[in-house]
């Protein structure tokens, strides 16, 4: 029998690519998505897309989605205490563990690892280690489609914002930046791939800079 998970779910290609894994696992079945949303700005969290983006998303992949609010400055102590209260909630439904789409940071993921065995779940990482470059490629050649929402410009040109995620993009990429933006250089919103059943129809807005490194770049749905 399949174990009951839920899938952290930013919206960009990582949680893309993991739940594209997860959904060839006979052993696991995804009874919703989890997304941390800003309540100020009604936006997902660092990637600075809609929360109507976010809803799309969720409708064409076919799965529930369950949004943890929190406060635009918020501290660990908040997020933990409003991310743990939804989990104990899933728990209670018979859920035995979340997955995430980390690669490689060690302590993020002991970080998961330690908050869910307070509450008495299981981590799963199904992309765990894949070899970042090869991954980039693997997500271009199965025919996903995504924009790059956020970039940091202490590692990134913000020349890089609002340009979709393809090869072009990989190729013009400084060899210091990490391909998949595991170090938080950068952060997309996928929108057309074999885990929905339909694509969503987007277009850019206003290119916008926050918090004076972070620059963001709106998408919008464009009907």
């Amino acid at each position: 029998m399949s174990k009951k998970i839920i899938l952290s779910w930013s919206g960009g290609k990582d949680s893309a690519l993991a739940l594209y894994a997860l959904q060839k696992d006979p052993n696991y079945e995804i009874i919703s998505l989890l997304t941390t949303v800003t309540e100020e700005y009604e936006r997902i969290s660092m990637h600075g897309v809609r929360i109507e983006l976010l809803e799309k998303q969720a409708k064409e992949i076919g799965l529930p989605l369950k949004k943890v609010f929190i406060p635009k400055n918020s501290n660990n102590k908040i997020y933990e205490e409003r991310m743990g209260q939804a989990l104990r909630e899933f728990k209670l439904n018979g859920v035995i563990g979340v997955a995430f789409g980390d690669l490689f940071l060690e302590d993020l993921r002991k970080y998961r690892e330690d908050k869910l065995a307070q509450i008495g779940l299981e981590a799963i990482f199904p992309i765990w280690t894949k070899d970042t470059k090869k991954l980039s490629k693997y997500f271009t050649q199965n025919k996903f489609k995504a924009i790059l929402t956020c970039v940091d410009e202490n590692h990134l040109s913000e020349n890089f914002v609002g340009r979709y995620y393809d090869l072009k993009l990989l190729a013009d990429l400084p060899k210091q930046i990490d391909p998949c933006g595991e170090n938080g250089e950068f952060h997309s919103f996928v929108f057309e791939g074999p885990i929905f059943k339909n694509p969503l129809n987007i277009k850019k807005g206003k290119i916008v800079k926050r918090d004076n490194r972070f620059w963001y770049c709106d998408v919008i749905s464009d009907f």
